[in-house]
């Protein structure tokens, strides 16, 4: 399944023009730890799979379904016997916030059970199969189909994600719609401003909350810190920057928002399990 892989990092070759691509996987084979930028979907179909991504293992029955991040570091293992779609798709062609926000907040990867997410688990499965369905026609506009269901299921599970912070947001005040939409802002300023000089003391004063308030319902609205968000953007950005050779370590650090390369070096590799040099002979 994995064509070219260079390291840790696997280069996708899409079949068409709108960067969308589909395994019916039933190979008894098991893939090493590898990570590539389109979003990845695993749905078992018959049998189990198991998945172990950003460090945690996710063990699939089947219709369960893994919506897995771009740029994560991910391993998978197969039984003996089965099958299972394996979609992926880039969001190249789009520039969109709200869905750079979600990969966020929801990184490394977001598993759909009936248990886990029963409002959308059962409408997720379906646009899944009608994926599976249109790439079987090859039919003019298949693929613009298929991107639209793509699209949806980030959309369902965008939405079912701000349900779940909107219902657990501690802020015995009664204002949940209105820090809801107080850190949706944020997160998309933190998006457009990563290069910048973000503090904490700075995002928290631009929120209107107390340093220690602002952490609190940071956490609790993006599942990690403050700074990890910060840095995971950051990062992101300099794994492009990288890919030209005439841009130095140094200066792609800079350039991402580090003020110190060390620090820069240090989180490089916390994220992506190899040094900026490492990952640039990756793609030489």
């Amino acid at each position: 399944m994995i064509e070219k892989l260079d390291g840790i990092c696997e280069t996708v070759t899409f079949q068409n023009d709108l960067k969308i691509l589909l395994y019916n996987n039933d190979e008894a084979e098991n893939y090493p730890p590898h990570w590539h930028i389109p979003y990845e979907i695993i749905m078992p179909l018959v049998n189990s799979y198991r998945v172990v991504c950003g460090g945690k293992s996710y063990s699939l029955r089947e219709n369960d379904i893994l919506l897995i991040c771009p740029g994560i570091i991910h391993e998978l293992f197969a039984p003996s016997s089965g099958l299972r779609m394996i979609f992926q798709a880039s969001l190249a062609p789009f520039a969109i916030n709200e869905l750079e926000t979600l990969s966020s907040v929801i990184s490394p990867a977001i598993l759909i059970t009936p248990e886990a997410c029963p409002l959308i688990h059962e409408e997720v499965h379906r646009l899944m199969l009608q994926i599976r369905e249109e790439f079987s026609k090859s039919q003019p506009f298949s693929g613009t189909l298929i991107y639209s269901y793509f699209l949806k299921i980030l959309a369902e599970v965008g939405r079912n994600h701000t349900e779940i912070i909107h219902q657990n947001f501690d802020t015995r005040d009664g204002k949940q719609k209105e820090y809801m939409e107080k850190f949706l802002f944020v997160t998309n300023y933190i998006n457009e401003h990563f290069t910048e000089d973000l503090s904490l003391d700075k995002m928290a004063s631009l929120a209107g909350f107390s340093k220690y308030h602002f952490t609190r319902l940071f956490s609790q609205y993006a599942g990690t810190t403050f700074y990890k968000y910060l840095n995971q953007k950051r990062i992101g950005y300099a794994k492009n920057l990288l890919l030209d050779p005439s841009i130095s370590v140094t200066e792609a650090a800079t350039r991402s928002g580090f003020t110190s390369l060390s620090a820069f070096l240090r989180m490089f590799r916390q994220n992506t399990g190899c040094t900026p040099t490492q990952f640039r002979k990756m793609h030489e």
